[in-house]
């Protein structure tokens, strides 16, 4: 099964990141860097969800990496982020499994492979 490391900035209170296999960056305390967020993800196969952009740049700049869902969604309130990714979440997960970066808009999902 795949594992999914949460940043911050996204909500922990989404159901599906309340089942094993989800992990949040601010469980390992407020210090983690990118650098120790992306160490840790790589090390232990983890795909990095986040709004950072930061993850984007390192990743079409890395030959390897973990892979990177990223949202480009803006603020949300907690219900537009529901009703947002809450019906895709499966899909998002399905895509991330072949594709190294996941972008969620509000109003469509795409795919990078920088590696191709």
């Amino acid at each position: 099964m795949p594992g999914y490391l949460i940043d911050a900035n996204l909500p922990r209170w989404f159901k599906p990141w309340s089942t094993p296999g989800y992990t949040f960056a601010d469980d390992f305390g407020p210090a983690w860097t990118d650098t120790d967020i992306w160490r840790h993800a790589s090390e232990n196969a983890l795909t990095i969800v986040t709004k950072d952009a930061d993850f984007i740049h390192r990743a079409m700049a890395a030959p390897a990496g973990p892979r990177i869902i990223h949202f480009r969604t803006g603020n949300l309130t907690m219900r537009q982020f529901h009703a947002i990714v809450a019906p895709i979440w499966g899909q998002v997960c399905g895509l991330s499994a072949v594709s190294r970066i996941v972008q969620i808009y509000r109003d469509r999902v795409e795919t990078i492979d920088p590696e191709r």
